[in-house]
């Protein structure tokens, strides 16, 4: 069944936020913090790996290091694009409207942990991919894997931030959705180098998602979602 990877994603999600939800009563506030710093200090190492994963290799045994052009281009442009349009207002906005809608106006960190927790289990090439297996082939290994993945990170994230994580299935559901609708389009686009370098970007805005967590919101990383698409382009650019 076609777009199955997609449900059974956004399905863990919102068991996972269950999960944290009813989990998060056995916490006092000072063990709630305490849980999202530690969760944003997993993001940060989880993206480093990633991020170096991409950038470093091994040639006559010695670690070379590359792509930093790549990453300083992606992100500045990616940026730029992303505060032009307005991307973080308008996830900001869209989550003010689920606020109001679900019953939750009295949730101060609503918004917060929606957009927090949708960029964390959005960006990711395993995303991308798993959502173009299920739509050309019927294959949702990977997508299921994600949701277990997904299904950890947001049953430990809600309890700190709250009940807006588990909605970040509806983003999920609506991108992962769409590029299941489009697979065979995209799938000529997302060569191995392709992956490779939107993997990179992600895993590096991954790392700000982190940062955010540990320190407070300090950087617009919605903002910064454009960057992905031109990782993509990149990898059809002869210089990098």
């Amino acid at each position: 069944m076609t777009g199955l990877g997609t449900l059974i994603n956004s399905a863990a999600i919102l068991a996972g936020g269950l999960l944290g939800h009813f989990a998060g009563r056995l916490f006092r506030q000072e063990q709630q913090d305490a849980l999202i710093k530690a969760c944003g200090v997993s993001t940060i190492f989880i993206a480093i790996a990633g991020a170096m994963q991409g950038m470093l290799s091994i040639d006559a045994g010695k670690i070379l290091s590359g792509k930093a052009m790549l990453v300083v281009l992606c992100l500045a442009l990616g940026t730029i694009l992303g505060e032009i349009i307005g991307i973080e207002k308008g996830l900001d906005r869209f989550g003010e409207w689920l606020k109001a809608k679900s019953g939750n106006s009295g949730d101060r960190q609503f918004v917060n942990a929606f957009v927090t927790a949708s960029l964390t289990v959005c960006i990711g090439a395993m995303a991308i991919m798993g959502a173009i297996q299920d739509g050309i082939s019927g294959d949702y290994s990977t997508l299921a894997v994600k949701a277990v993945l997904d299904f950890i990170i947001i049953a430990v994230m809600t309890p700190s931030l709250g009940k807006g994580c588990a909605f970040s299935a509806i983003p999920v559901f609506l991108f992962e959705g769409a590029v299941t609708l489009l697979a065979r389009l995209i799938a000529p686009v997302m060569t191995e180098t392709a992956v490779a370098y939107l993997s990179l970007i992600g895993s590096v805005l991954i790392f700000c998602v982190g940062v955010n967590l540990v320190w407070g919101k300090k950087i617009r990383v919605a903002n910064m979602l454009p960057a992905v698409l031109f990782a993509v382009i990149a990898s059809f650019l002869p210089w990098f």
